[in-house]
């Protein structure tokens, strides 16, 4: 892998970062816990509690990708980075672009 291609990929993981992290700022906002007082309804509060659990769930999932991409970030200089972790194939660049956590190339992911 060339050096532009890796500062190529660095950026593209330093951008996939900083969206994970605002995507993270609004989740903690939507799964805050919904207060008993509330004047609403059975059925909407029933909702809101539901949207809630949404929201961890969403929440969950992007903070471990932010956790994937960080650890990505920092081994973009190695010389495994974009190579399969199965069968030590190279990871097509669209793939790496697409999801650059990817340990593994396509064929592999898919078995």
């Amino acid at each position: 892998m060339e050096a532009n291609e890796r500062e190529e990929f660095r950026k593209q993981i330093e951008a996939e970062i900083q969206a994970q992290k605002h995507l993270i700022e609004g989740l903690k906002e939507t799964s805050k816990p919904v207060a008993p007082d509330n004047a609403i309804g059975r059925l909407t509060r029933m909702e809101a509690i539901n949207s809630k659990s949404v929201s961890e769930a969403s929440l969950h999932s992007a903070s471990l990708r932010l956790t994937k991409l960080e650890r990505a970030l920092t081994k973009v200089e190695s010389p495994d980075f974009g190579i399969c972790m199965r069968c030590d194939e190279p990871i097509p660049r669209a793939r790496i672009l697409l999801l650059p956590e990817s340990v593994v190339c396509v064929a592999c992911a898919s078995r």
